[in-house]
């Protein structure tokens, strides 16, 4: 039986995307079946898994609007292990309240999780920011969830939401663990970005934080904007390393 495990943040540019990508990527390496999917309506996985053709392409909101069948709009990538679901055409659309409406509503997402969990794939979620419903609904159908927490000044203003969110996901879904809280955006020889980083260390009990953290390196930005997740692009970078690193830790647990 596979798993779902869902990476989520109370703000948006922390890292969550990419680290979804890269973890997604990592497992995959590794001969884990994967699925990423992209249930935020940005669409942000799919530049940053080099699907930017000229047209939007199909994805979960196309299923959930019953225009396409999921089996036609799972891609594959060049990871023989891995396949992604991209938000599909929600990505266009500056009105995001119908696809809201309908993860909410429908039992769609939850049949997909269940049947890509039958056939023994990672599912890996890529929510959108913040602590809507979209997120909320992702979280009561996941048994793992990890929190990316930038390096900066205010980032501890906004882990007790996302805690106090997951606690009360927890009640309904019993099943959910959180892995850990993942430190990103850590950056070498920025006096702030290392303070903050130790305060985190400091305030947060050891087992809510990956003993892990995720550096800023130009190779990890080059490779998002050229569309290849730095696991597979720079493998020797230190964030291509702490990703993998991170995959080594949290594989045991997604058996």
């Amino acid at each position: 039986m596979g798993t779902v495990l869902c990476v989520v943040s109370q703000k948006g540019g922390v890292g969550k995307t990419t680290t979804a990508i890269n973890l997604a990527s990592a497992l995959a390496r590794r001969g884990r079946k994967t699925l990423l999917v992209d249930v935020d309506p940005q669409g942000a996985v799919r530049h940053g898994v080099g699907l930017t053709g000229t047209e939007q392409p199909a994805g979960l909101a196309d299923v959930l609007a019953g225009t396409h069948e999921l089996q036609d709009v799972v891609l594959a990538t060049p990871l023989p292990w891995l396949r992604v679901l991209l938000a599909g055409s929600v990505a266009e659309s500056a009105e995001h309240e119908t696809y809201q409406a309908q993860i909410a509503g429908s039992p769609k997402l939850g049949e997909l999780f269940e049947r890509a969990r039958s056939r023994g794939y990672v599912v890996v979620v890529d929510t959108p920011p913040g602590l809507g419903v979209v997120t909320r609904r992702v979280l009561g159908f996941s048994q793992h969830v990890i929190v990316p927490l930038q390096s900066e000044p205010l980032a501890l203003q906004t882990t007790t939401q996302i805690l106090r969110a997951i606690r009360e996901a927890s009640v309904a879904n019993p099943g959910l663990v959180l892995d850990g809280i993942l430190l990103t955006m850590v950056e070498e020889g920025n006096a702030v970005s290392q303070r903050v980083a130790a305060y985190v260390r400091e305030q947060l009990p050891p087992e809510l934080l990956f003993d892990v953290a995720i550096p800023r390196t130009m190779a990890s930005i080059e490779a998002f904007a050229a569309g290849q997740p730095v696991v597979l692009r720079s493998p020797d970078d230190p964030a291509a390393q702490a990703y993998l690193r991170l995959a080594d830790l949290l594989d045991p647990k997604l058996a």
